[in-house]
């Protein structure tokens, strides 16, 4: 049997220890999650809340705190259980910086093994250093607080070498640890196995069967069937440990598309360029030339040079027309659905970069290679520059722009009586999300549209009722309609930070009743409101649902851990490709060792 990646000589030096790279993780993110900064990010407590959730009802996943009701099995729950279980012993807000420390580990690890299918150990271990600075990386952890997207990216690219080995070598023990690592990535965030996944796959497929015909002199049709047997199993197990997401009420589907600027033209909105676009490349902008040199021209990185290109163009929104067509156009002529509108675009930014960073680590190896330590320092500068950048531009680009505290509207809803009515926030931003963990209480505004099912809300094309004036007339609409029918919603309390609200709230029939921060926040109520009763949505959750929700998805991460520890890998894998451009499509195999 032969190996489509040998083990090749390292010139000019040892490769890096992968060990060493998880410690300058560690060094680098770990004040930073220590710190809690991503506890300003824009989606942290929400999940935090969905966690909060867990923690108290685990088999339960009908929550009264949003929308007067939502079923928690519209989105995959394996991230927000984790943070559950070890909020228990850590606290909510530390637990989940504890469960995206573990991720951020372990992205360098899914690095440097996806890298070492293209390229050598030194270069795959350089590749993996740059992971720990990436930009769009950053930006996802301490401005947008996308933990179940960083959590199955780093899932997918640990998988891709199991897929990989068991389309090629057809290994038995390849194909448990990938379909168990696969379905577990479905558990944390379908988004990223659904649309993620097809993107880091079709180019490994098509290295693994090209490897078949240049090593076996055979037809590589083997690994493609291979592939697809593979692709089947993922798929029946996605299915069973997640059969209640899809049979969960989705009013995405149905509802009017809600605007994000990752869908915006960036040459004409350069602001959104700008955050999507440019601070998540940084540095790596300057190494695009060499991506399209060396992968145009070299035959083993071309697959992984189309597939970066494609998601890179997906990944600039609307600025092209390949995702409007791709997402929206094609699938809406196919099967009705619109994915273009439903879709956001910073985390295809996120798997384009992190597809780059093979050729990122070919090019570290090169330079290191000519000019040694003069290049690791400009390699150096260039990585902690991209990094800092992304995360000082949470500082330049706050979600809230002025502080203000929250426990005095968590003491006032928490007093005995006030949680038999539902509460409204207005002008909160994230820290909604904050008050709703922390309060009995429920409100008729949410921050997880894709759960809603109050025809205020679904019709409206507004995100959050918080948010309202931001929509414009759609949004004020909205938050108009809802006002409209406080009583039947049991809406007494509307806290505000925005003095926008305050002619329409006083129009409407509301009384300010008390200030709290200083005056920044103030509460209206209105005194004719009866106490809140169930909605009726016309959804149910049968019990049996609850049991395998809360029970099989932690089973396959239990599953994939356990098959990673006892089945480890007796052979390293490498690659030897020639560093000089002359030479950079040659690539030497030779047997395994």
């Amino acid at each position: 049997m032969t190996s489509t990646s040998p083990v090749s000589n390292v010139p000019n030096g040892r490769v890096l220890a992968l060990g060493a790279i998880i410690l300058l993780a560690l060094a680098v993110h770990g004040p930073l999650l220590l710190m809690q900064l991503p506890a300003s990010s824009y989606d942290a407590n929400t999940h935090m809340f969905f966690a909060s959730n867990y923690a108290q009802h685990w088999f339960n996943p009908w929550n009264e705190k949003w929308y007067g009701g939502f079923s928690q099995t519209t989105y995959p729950p394996l991230a927000h259980q984790w943070i559950a279980l070890f909020s228990h012993v850590l606290g909510l807000p530390l637990a989940y910086m504890f469960v995206q420390l573990l991720v951020v580990l372990l992205i360098p690890v899914g690095v440097f093994r996806y890298a070492r299918l293209w390229v050598d150990e030194r270069a795959a271990s350089y590749a993996a250093i740059a992971s720990v600075f990436l930009g769009s990386l950053a930006l996802l952890v301490y401005q947008s607080g996308q933990l179940p997207t960083t959590f199955a990216a780093a899932l997918t690219l640990n998988a891709l070498p199991f897929f990989y080995s068991w389309a090629r070598e057809a290994r038995m023990t390849a194909l448990l640890k990938g379909v168990a690592i696969c379905v577990a990535a479905a558990a944390v965030h379908h988004v990223t196995m659904i649309f993620g996944m097809a993107l880091f796959a079709w180019p490994v497929l098509w290295l693994a069967a090209s490897d078949a015909r240049q090593e076996d002199r055979r037809y590589g049709g083997a690994a493609i069937a291979r592939s697809v047997m593979f692709a089947v199993i993922v798929a029946v197990g996605i299915v069973i440990v997640l059969f209640p997401l899809f049979k969960a009420p989705q009013a995405a589907t149905g509802q009017v598309p809600i605007p994000h600027g990752s869908r915006d033209n960036y040459l004409l909105n350069l602001a959104s360029g700008m955050n999507f676009w440019i601070i998540p490349h940084g540095a790596l902008l300057l190494a695009l030339p060499f991506v399209f040199l060396r992968g145009a021209s070299s035959r083993r990185l071309r697959p992984l040079f189309f597939g970066w290109f494609l998601t890179l163009l997906i990944g600039l929104g609307g600025t092209t027309p390949v995702a409007p067509v791709l997402l929206g156009t094609i699938p809406k002529a196919l099967i009705g659905i619109d994915f273009f509108n439903v879709l956001t675009y910073e985390r295809f930014t996120f798997w384009a970069t992190l597809m780059t960073l093979p050729f990122v680590g070919l090019l570290a190896a090169e330079l290191v290679r000519r000019w040694n330590r003069v290049a690791i320092a400009g390699l150096a500068t260039a990585a902690v520059f991209t990094c800092a950048l992304a995360v000082a531009w949470t500082y330049y680009r706050p979600i809230n722009v002025s502080p203000f505290k929250v426990d005095q509207v968590v003491t006032f809803l928490n007093n005995e009586g006030h949680a038999k009515f539902r509460y409204l926030t207005l002008g909160f931003g994230n820290q909604f999300a904050h008050v709703s963990r922390e309060v009995n209480a429920g409100s008729v505004d949410g921050d997880y549209n894709s759960a809603r099912l109050l025809p205020e809300l679904t019709a409206s094309g507004a995100g959050q009722l918080y948010n309202a004036k931001y929509f414009g007339v759609t949004g004020m609409e909205a938050l108009r309609s809802m006002l409209k029918h406080a009583n039947q919603y049991g809406l007494k309390y509307i806290f505000v930070r925005d003095r926008y609200y305050e002619p329409l709230l006083a129009f409407a029939g509301w009384r300010q009743a008390e200030v709290y921060d200083n005056g920044n926040v103030t509460l209206w109520v209105k005194d004719d409101v009866p106490p809140a009763h169930k909605i009726d949505l016309g959804v149910t959750i049968p019990e049996w649902q609850g049991v395998t929700w809360g029970t099989l998805p932690m089973l396959s991460s239990l599953l994939a851990i356990f098959l990673v520890i006892a089945l480890p890998e007796r052979r390293r894998m490498a690659e030897t490709v020639e560093f000089p451009a002359a030479a950079a499509s040659a690539v030497e195999l030779r047997e395994a060792n």
